[in-house]
């Protein structure tokens, strides 16, 4: 038997998989979420630190 090459394994050329239209908005969508993580992290530390500087009155 005689193996062509190219098909088998990973020697023949990749196939794209999805639409660069596609790719580039599941980036943005990425990082958006990550923006918008950081965003929510800032603001939860921030708020925790001016309720804690603030006095409690007894």
């Amino acid at each position: 038997m005689k193996r062509w090459s190219g098909t088998a394994g990973f020697d023949g050329r990749p196939a794209p998989v999805a639409s660069s239209r596609l790719t580039n908005a599941i980036a943005a969508l990425l990082a958006l979420g990550a923006l918008t993580l950081c965003l929510v992290v800032a603001v939860t530390v921030l708020s925790s630190n001016i309720s804690m500087a603030t006095l409690i009155p007894a």
